[in-house]
């Protein structure tokens, strides 16, 4: 952490609140606490207070205050505006931009999913910008709304609205735009525009979050998206949070009195910030129109840097957006470069900046020195690694895609290259790439059996030691799952030597180290490449017998299903690296992550089991599917019985779900049935990809005392969670708890 002034360039992620905002807010929030539909003096007081700050957006807006209607923000106010005039024409045709913000394209295409419109999806040219003819020929004799936005959000080209009204007006559709970026930054006038739906969003024009309106023009009906009491004459439900609408008042004043002098200022502020980083990075690619953008964005690719890499890097110091959103399963890059014909790599690289209010010269010299400096270290220019990093003050966290983005492909991807590949008709071959298992199996001519895997990735977290031995931890699990002893192991690392100290990859090598003294291996070599982030595994080879190799096919029907380590590792890793894991959660998590699981093999020797894999990278459902099908039989799991971390649902509910954890819970859908108790965060728990997670067995029924026999002194986390009910096709019914208790 460091002690140095935070330069904020992410005004268009959101704005911080004017004194002048909250000084006009004081008042309310200490005095006004009347309910503005109440008739006595407190209520009438609130409601003064709400209709002054609704005139105050009008003003800002150009309309008539009874054309504004309040909502919590920007993202309410685009699904109200599609959704209620939808609904209050009974359907038709809808048309928008490839560009829209996610709150706009979502609910456009959860409409057409629900088979209530028919969409219509334009694209833009290589600036990002909406050609007008193009909206107009898309018309046609059911249309009956566009939603074009004013400013693009990410890369600040602004739409030819005026334009497309004119069009709209012709063939008497209704326009809607998004103006949560615009306004603020540009002038914005709904008479002058001819919208007949306009988005207003107060954390981006330095109001509070969680506000913002919407333009109705007059005459124009919505269906209410709230219903109950006749708030907002009858439009909206809900008691008005007056504060904040007072706040959002005061901040639109200050729009209106300050707008022809801000937008110069922030245009020079910009020009200067995107001169800079042209200067000590060329090759720098700039995005967005020339001439008609906001003034206050700069979208820019750092060619041959990763973008998240750059502001992970930086995220202690600078404060901008990347071009590509980062989950534990994929780096997606955005949308809006996507339709303007970026190609992957450059949106990888790029970021965007914006500057404010409050943002002045001194902060954007500053701002494009901190960025230039991390930027030609990445890409190789930096003589050496940063100055943190010489003093050994590394967290690794920071130098890596976002929440590890080097584990699995997602699982029908994966099963769909898996099935393309060659099979081998060697007699040796026991196990190879006809199954789903991790590991391959070779027959020696001793009758010995040689097991063998790979695994590498990147693990959540911070300290070396630690990163290198959750992963070795990982590579050994697939082979203990397959029943085999380890005998040695190669390290396989990928390494950035642009950006850290070779003392790095030493504590990720001896923290490995650690790990495979623990099982009783030896390392014998390896391989290391450069890469953008640290990654790190093995390849493992081991050896069991023919008849003490577990295959993750051969389950009976009244198999007992048991697991030997609780699931939720990858929401913990999540929310640790957001920052929000606590700390006791955070360290079992960690510690059930590097603990080896050749104990559990013992345990599970001892009970002679049908069928054995491991919980990893698909999850508990993903991994026990496997199992399932590969046995060509069916199960019951008990919800209740399966060993979670603590506080994992805790988190799953403030929204710590990594990517490759919501894949895994869309791709169980074609193969699980949950029953009506089993909750969107006990699903979320089920499906979690782990990361070195525990085994998961078919054991005879009358073995499981055996099971526990073998596996008393070690930890009580181990349960018996669901039964192999029948044949089937891998199919998985999840109730809380047995039927029969």
């Amino acid at each position: 952490m460091t002690n140095r002034e935070f330069i904020y360039l992410d005004i268009n992620a959101t704005t911080p609140i004017d004194p002048r905002v909250v000084e006009a807010m004081r008042p309310v929030l200490s005095g006004v606490f009347g309910n503005p539909s109440s008739g006595h003096r407190l209520g009438r007081e609130a409601r003064a207070a709400v209709e002054h700050a609704r005139e105050q957006v009008a003003a800002c807006l150009g309309c008539e205050s009874g054309e504004i209607v309040f909502t919590s923000g920007g993202s309410e106010s685009d699904n109200w505006a599609i959704r209620g005039l939808v609904g209050a024409r009974g359907g038709g045709h809808v048309i928008v931009s490839a560009v829209e913000h996610p709150a706009v394209l979502e609910c456009v295409r959860a409409l057409e999913r629900e088979g209530r419109i028919r969409l219509t999806v334009v694209g833009v040219d290589r600036f990002g910008r909406v050609d007008a003819g193009e909206v107009e020929a898309a018309f046609a004799g059911d249309t009956v709304l566009v939603s074009v936005m004013l400013a693009n959000n990410e890369v600040g080209t602004l739409q030819p609205i005026g334009e497309i009204a004119a069009a709209c007006r012709r063939h008497g559709v209704l326009l809607h735009t998004d103006a949560a970026q615009a306004v603020g930054k540009v002038p914005v006038d709904v008479g002058a525009y001819g919208v007949d739906l306009l988005t207003v969003a107060g954390h981006k024009l330095y109001a509070p979050k969680g506000v913002g309106a919407l333009f109705v023009r007059r005459g124009v009906e919505l269906e209410p998206l709230i219903r109950g009491a006749a708030h907002e004459r009858g439009l909206r439900a809900g008691t008005e949070n007056v504060a904040s609408l007072v706040g959002l008042g005061a901040a639109c004043d200050l729009v209106a009195a300050e707008l022809a002098a801000e937008g110069p200022r922030l245009r020079a502020l910009r020009d200067l910030l995107e001169t800079r980083l042209a200067a000590g990075f060329p090759g720098l690619v700039r995005h967005g129109h020339p001439d008609m953008r906001l003034p206050n964005t700069a979208s820019v690719a750092f060619p041959g840097v990763d973008a998240n890499l750059l502001l992970t890097r930086l995220a202690d110091d600078v404060g901008a957006s990347a071009g590509a959103a980062c989950h534990t399963d994929a780096v997606i890059p955005s949308h809006v470069l996507a339709a303007m014909g970026v190609d992957v790599a450059t949106a990888m690289s790029t970021v965007r900046f914006s500057v404010g209010r409050f943002t002045g010269a001194r902060e954007v010299e500053e701002g494009a020195r901190r960025v230039l400096a991390v930027a030609r270290e990445l890409a190789g220019e930096g003589a050496a690694a940063s100055p943190a990093a010489a003093r050994g003050e590394v967290a690794l966290t920071r130098f890596t895609h976002g929440l590890g983005c080097a584990c699995k492909l997602q699982p029908a991807l994966l099963q769909r290259v898996l099935a393309g590949l060659p099979r081998s008709e060697r007699a040796e071959v026991l196990v190879g790439t006809e199954t789903s298992d991790d590991a391959c199996a070779w027959l020696l001519p001793d009758g010995t059996v040689l097991v063998q895997t790979v695994d590498f990735f990147t693990p959540v977290v911070d300290d070396s030691r630690e990163f290198g031995a959750i992963a070795a931890a990982n590579a050994l699990s697939d082979v203990y799952a397959m029943g085999a002893t380890p005998l040695f192991a190669l390290n396989v690392a990928g390494f950035p030597v642009a950006a850290l100290p070779p003392e790095v990859l030493e504590a990720i090598l001896a923290g490995a180290q650690e790990v495979a003294a623990e099982a009783g291996i030896a390392v014998l070599g390896g391989h290391t490449v450069e890469s953008t982030e640290p990654l790190f595994g093995w390849v493992v080879t081991g050896t069991t017998t023919r008849d003490g190799l577990w295959r993750n096919a051969g389950a009976r029907p009244g198999d007992a299903l048991v697991l030997t380590k609780p699931v939720g590792a990858g929401i913990w890793a999540t929310a640790a690296k957001h920052g929000v894991a606590p700390a006791a959660g955070w360290e079992a998590a960690r510690a059930g992550m590097r603990r080896l699981n050749a104990k559990a093999a013992e345990a599970v020797r001892a009970a002679t089991p049908h069928a054995v894999t491991d919980v990893t990278g698909f999850g508990l459902l993903g991994h026990l599917h496997e199992l399932l099908a590969a046995s060509s039989c069916d199960a019951e799991l008990w919800a209740e019985a399966v060993p979670v971390i603590d506080g994992t649902r805790r988190l799953v509910e403030l929204g710590e779900v990594p990517g490759g954890t919501r894949a895994n819970l869309e791709h169980a859908a074609a193969f699980t049935t949950f029953g009506p108790e089993i909750h969107g965060d006990v699903r979320a728990i089920l499906a979690d990809a782990q990361t070195s997670g525990g085994l998961l067995a078919a054991l005879p029924a009358d073995a499981v005392q055996a099971f526990h026999a073998a596996w008393i002194g070690e930890r009580a986390d181990a349960a018996v969670i669901g039964r192999v009910t029948g044949p089937g096709t891998g199919r998985i019914a999840v109730s809380w708890r047995p039927a029969d208790d």
